[in-house]
C-alpha cells in the first residue's frame, strides 16, 4: 500500500453511531484485537487489556454509565480498552501510568483501524463515568477504563465532519 492508498483508507473511516443487529463472528472480533498486538508499547510493557462485551445486560451497564448514548446498545459488541497501571509501573514508577495511558490509546486506534480494514464500523466513546463502567465491569483497581469501542456493521452517516486545515496544527522548530 503506497501513501495515497493509506490516506484514501483513513479518509473513509467515520465514527458510526447507527448499527445493524448482525452479530460479529470470532473471526471478525479477532480481527479488530490482532492488530493490537502490534501496536508501540513503552519498554514493551503492553499495558492495556480490553474487555469484549457483547452480553445486552453489560451493555446496558456501559449505556448507564455512558450517559445513555445509544449507540453503545445498538452495536452488537463494544470492546472495552484500559490501562494497566501495573504493567508499565513495574519498570517506570509513578511515570508508567502515562505510558499505560497511551499504550491503551494506541492500541485502541489499532483496533480501530483494524476493524476499517475488515469492513466493520466503529464509534470511539470516551464520554463516560469511570466508576460506573468499573462497577458494571468488575474492574480491579490498577485497571482504568480509556475507550467503548462500540463495533458492528453500521449505517454510514449521510456526510462526513469536516476538518481544520492541517496547517492549524502543525508549528515549525517553535509554536
Amino acid at each position: 500500500m503506497d501513501s495515497s492508498e493509506f490516506l484514501g483508507f483513513l479518509r473513509t473511516r467515520s465514527s458510526v453511531r447507527e448499527y445493524s443487529d448482525d452479530e460479529l463472528t470470532s473471526e471478525e472480533i479477532a480481527s479488530v484485537i490482532l492488530p493490537a498486538e502490534r501496536a508501540p508499547s513503552a519498554g514493551n510493557r503492553e499495558s492495556w487489556d480490553v474487555i469484549i462485551v457483547t452480553d445486552e445486560s453489560v451493555k446496558e451497564g456501559l449505556f448507564d454509565a455512558a450517559y445513555q448514548q445509544q449507540h453503545l446498545l445498538q452495536a452488537p459488541c463494544v470492546f472495552v480498552v484500559c490501562a494497566n497501571y501495573v504493567r508499565s509501573m513495574s519498570q517506570y514508577g509513578e511515570r508508567g501510568i502515562l505510558y499505560a495511558v497511551q499504550d491503551a490509546t494506541i492500541a485502541a486506534t489499532y483496533m480501530m483501524l483494524g476493524a476499517h480494514a475488515a469492513g466493520l464500523h466503529t464509534c470511539w466513546t470516551g464520554a463516560f463515568d469511570e466508576e460506573g463502567i468499573r462497577e458494571t465491569l468488575g474492574l480491579p483497581e490498577h485497571i482504568r477504563p480509556l475507550v467503548l469501542l462500540a463495533a458492528g456493521r453500521g449505517h454510514l452517516p449521510p456526510s462526513y465532519a469536516g476538518r481544520m486545515p492541517i496547517g492549524e496544527h502543525v508549528h515549525e522548530n517553535i509554536w
